[in-house]
């Protein structure tokens, strides 16, 4: 059996993409809510449009979500009769500390979560909570310009303090940062940070990235000492870039593609910066505002296991004419003529998986989570809400034979897996409802209309079935 007793199985979300009640229980505003949909979307995302308050013009889908702040009981009955036994989940900072900077927790938000916490022990669900799911309280950005600042760090730590304290017990596994190096791509919604025009883009985002990687360590700190018990895991946008030719020069892009990645998890896994990393900051005459007690911290308090997401591979070129990339990602690829893509473009290999995992596995040789895996996609449902979704049951039992591979031939250790969206949630990179992952139907569109009644797809039986198989029945 490739995978071990107890191998956990489960879905992901993250709270502003389900939750809603953006303000509801004294929950303050935070910048995953000012992301709207439309052509101005990327360009806030990427810290380059400003967009710090509401504006009547535009959409934001992230208010009401799929309103799973109201539904959540009727959704984890979902996920317990496909079988989790895991859920990964994630805290809205700004419904515990509403502004971010308070010395004293939000009560009701709190205690949200610890009755969703509680409703996972009824089913024997193990929460996955990450910390922070790309979420900043909005006063902190304006205050103090979110991550550029130090004082986040203890924003942060407070936080944690918190939540690890109260929900011992109830919570074993945890993510400091989802998508850690998605700072670089898309800062404003990975970390609340806007580049305003006289700043040094780099300096700004390589100064936040310090910031939370020191407050990553320090979080994996409390978290052992309040309780041993607890696991702490850093987590990866895995791109898998391949050269788009055998040419070196395409070999040596692909590298430094995935060194600008991975020297994130170099930093959480191994305590300190790598080399090239350096030696990249070095020639852009940037500093990291290293402090007194850093370089320990990072050192000491490493974390216990690698969560990564993994939807499709990418192709990079040295070649600066070639500019042709395809749509849909917020990290640009080159086409590969060797795979069929996605609705939105993404290209689907279920081998760049293993080879994904074989590549961190040998790289660091720690417990490996695929925390995010799935297939968004149009799904036309009948009348009744039912979607005959054969082509995402594709894609994911492709992507667990490339996993159960990995574990079974090559060794790799793995602790476990969470479908991307298995019910409906608004999609990150697009602001969509139209763009589906889900094993269960929400009946809400683009503009935010619908019922919001949940129903299951093809795909939520098989996955079930998957589920209790331990992963060996994979069959449609």
């Amino acid at each position: 059996m490739a995978f071990k007793d107890g191998f956990l199985w489960g879905g992901a979300i993250s709270a502003n993409q389900s939750e809603g009640a953006y303000n509801v229980d004294g929950r303050g505003i935070a910048n995953v809510d000012l992301c709207p949909t439309g052509d101005i979307r990327d360009s806030v995302l990427m810290g380059k449009t400003k967009m710090f308050d509401f504006d009547e013009n535009y959409f934001y889908p992230g208010k009401a979500a799929i309103d799973m702040y109201h539904y959540y009981k009727e959704d984890i009955a979902l996920f317990a009769e496909m079988g989790f036994n895991v859920y990964r989940l994630s805290i809205a900072w700004s419904r515990i500390f509403p502004n971010g900077d308070e010395l004293e927790p939000n009560e009701a938000g709190l205690q949200f979560y610890e009755d969703v916490f509680k409703e996972c022990q009824k089913y024997n669900i193990n929460p996955l909570v990450t910390i922070s799911h790309f979420d900043v309280p909005m006063h902190l950005v304006k205050e103090y310009g979110s991550w550029r600042n130090r004082k986040m760090i203890d924003f942060y730590e407070r936080l944690c303090r918190v939540i690890f304290k109260r929900y011992k017990g109830l919570v074993k596994y945890w993510i400091t940062f989802n998508e850690i190096n998605m700072v670089l791509e898309a800062p404003f919604l990975s970390s609340g940070l806007f580049i305003e025009e006289h700043e040094d883009a780099e300096l700004v985002k390589f100064t936040a990235s310090h910031h939370e990687l020191v407050a990553s360590a320090l979080a994996t700190k409390i978290a052992h000492e309040v309780d041993s018990e607890n696991m702490v895991g850093c987590m990866l946008a895995s791109i898998a870039p391949y050269p788009r030719t055998c040419d070196p020069k395409d070999v040596w892009k692909a590298k430094q593609v995935e060194n600008q990645s991975y020297f994130f998890i170099d930093v959480q896994v191994r305590g300190e910066y790598p080399a090239y990393t350096l030696k990249e900051l070095e020639r852009k005459n940037i500093v990291l505002p290293f402090k007194e007690g850093d370089r320990e911290l990072l050192k000491q308090h490493t974390v216990d296991f690698i969560g990564f997401s993994y939807y499709s591979s990418s192709v990079v070129s040295a070649d600066p004419t070639l500019t042709d990339t395809i749509g849909g990602n917020l990290f640009p690829s080159l086409p590969n003529p060797y795979l069929k893509s996605s609705d939105w473009g993404w290209q689907i290999d279920p081998l760049g998986l293993r080879i994904t995992m074989n590549n961190i596995y040998d790289r660091y040789q720690k417990p490996l989570f695929i925390v995010e895996n799935g297939l968004g996609a149009v799904d036309v449902p009948d009348e009744s809400g039912y979607v005959e979704d054969d082509y995402r049951i594709s894609y994911l039992s492709e992507h667990m034979r490339a996993m159960r591979d990995a574990v079974e031939y090559d060794g790799v250790d793995l602790l476990g897996y969470t479908v991307w969206g298995p019910i409906d949630i608004v999609s990150a990179s697009t602001g969509e409802m139209k763009k589906r992952y889900g094993f269960i139907y929400v009946d809400r569109d683009n503009q935010g209309k619908g019922t919001l009644k949940r129903s299951k797809k093809k795909s939520f039986e098989w996955y079930k079935k998957v589920i209790k198989s331990n992963g060996q029945d994979l069959s449609m």
